[in-house]
């Protein structure tokens, strides 16, 4: 018996997840994670959600760095470790240092992938993991009077190949490294690699695991949702970015711009921050789109499901009066809905009883956003579809404070329209507020 809220929050919590399992089934995401993602001690567990997601039917692109294990060869080599703009001179001895440390994290991933055991969470997968020569590179040549050497950036990416491979229902690898057309082997950018390849594939998210949580403002609090714009304006700004984030937050803007759906930095250090963003409303990193993710529009016949999915909750707790799917179908030109990232978090209609009069009815707000300002943004929206209208009213049993600051005034039933008036439910008891518009 102990066990049984618990029980109940899974339930409840495997119900919430449903639409993002749908909405990500087939859907292509590229994540991409430095080396040191991989030598912290949650590489098994990311090793696990990254398995989770492929179970899913997610098409995924991981793309992995290997800074820090390049590091550990030059000193082990006694070789120097030099940069230049944020890329690494690389002269023949620290290509050998990069293409043995690469290699290792490559194989080290690959075996984390292939985990199997009983009492796990890989266990009975079949993960077929694949690599290949799908990134050509390029060299950087001299930058500023300095060579580069073999310090490179992508000139094509593969895309028909990896497309193929993502429909075989296999995992593709790529690591920070690309061959020329003349066979020569090029040190790349992680994050170069993962924006090239997202890009090509105009994948649905670019996933960057990040030594932070996202992007702070100067205070320290997060920034859950950046446009592509704002994000490019505060990398200027920013000096307290971390080095990841410097090195990510360009990539991330960029791929959005060239139609990448979304872009994602997230923190490599907190165990499950994958799944946390992406299948909760709130997230938990920063989310770079090319446009705001909040939109609000006016509701679509195909929008019928996910309203029923939003009010139904309220109508059960008797906030808001039973409307079966038929009136929905009916009457769903009378609404308004506001989505965030494509899931539908508030809804509103608008009821015309002629002479001036008219309703502001089923205004909803997801629980997750009440404290967005949702719903007074939808309020607004009624209040400037209702042209003509000089008296709005609305019918309410929960929210009556919340409507008088916002301009209404308490009422008698008589206030309401002779064909409203006869419909008022005695049981309800339902006050009547209004405002002049």
């Amino acid at each position: 018996m102990s066990d049984a809220p618990n029980l109940a929050e899974f339930v409840s919590w495997f119900r919430l997840v449903t639409p993002y399992i749908n909405a990500f089934r087939g859907k292509t995401f590229v994540l991409a994670f430095g080396g040191k993602a991989i030598a912290g001690p949650l590489a098994k567990t990311l090793a696990y959600d990254v398995n989770l997601l492929a179970s899913l039917g997610i098409r995924l692109v991981l793309v992995h760095g290997a800074r820090p294990q390049i590091e550990e060869e030059l000193r082990e080599k006694g070789l120097e470790s030099r940069y230049h703009r944020g890329y690494r001179i690389t002269d023949a001895a620290t290509l050998d240092c990069v293409l043995d440390a690469v290699g290792s994290v490559y194989l080290e991933i690959e075996a984390l992938l292939s985990q199997g055991l009983p009492n796990t969470p890989m266990a009975n997968s079949q993960i077929r993991v694949i690599g290949g020569n799908f990134i050509t590179a390029r060299p950087l040549g001299v930058l500023d009077g300095i060579d580069l050497q073999y310090g490179g950036t992508v000139r094509k990416v593969d895309g028909e190949g990896l497309k193929a491979q993502l429909a075989l229902g296999n995992i593709v690898l790529l690591s920070c490294q690309g061959s020329s057309p003349t066979g020569e082997i090029f040190n790349l950018q992680m994050e170069e690699v993962a924006e090239a390849v997202a890009v090509a594939l105009k994948a649905d998210k670019l996933v960057f695991l990040t030594d932070s949580s996202g992007i702070t403002n100067e205070q320290g609090e997060l920034l859950d949702e950046l446009t592509a714009d704002a994000a490019n304006l505060l990398l200027k700004e920013a000096p307290w970015l971390s080095n990841d984030l410097k090195r990510a937050l360009p990539s991330a803007v960029r791929a959005s711009k060239q139609g990448v759906g979304r872009a994602h930095l997230i923190g490599y250090e907190q165990d499950g921050a994958l799944l946390q963003e992406l299948f909760s409303r709130e997230g938990i990193g920063t989310i770079i789109s090319r446009e705001s993710l909040e939109r609000l529009r006016e509701a679509r016949a195909d929008d019928i499901g996910a309203l029923i999915a939003l009010i139904e909750p309220l109508e059960e707790d008797g906030t808001l009066v039973h409307r079966p799917r038929e009136v929905l179908e009916r009457e769903i030109e009378k609404f308004s809905i506001i989505e965030h990232d494509g899931m539908i978090v508030g809804c509103a209609a608008l009821y015309d009883h002629g002479g001036g009069v008219a309703e502001l009815a089923c205004l909803a707000v997801h629980p997750a956003h009440r404290e967005w300002g949702y719903g007074e943004q939808l309020m607004r929206h009624i209040e400037s579809r209702a042209a003509g209208v000089k008296r709005l009213f609305v019918l309410t049993t929960r929210t009556v404070h919340w409507f008088i600051e916002r301009g209404f005034a308490l009422e008698g039933v008589e206030a309401l329209p002779e064909q409203k008036r006869q419909m008022y439910n005695l049981q309800r008891r339902s006050k009547v507020l209004v405002k002049s518009l």
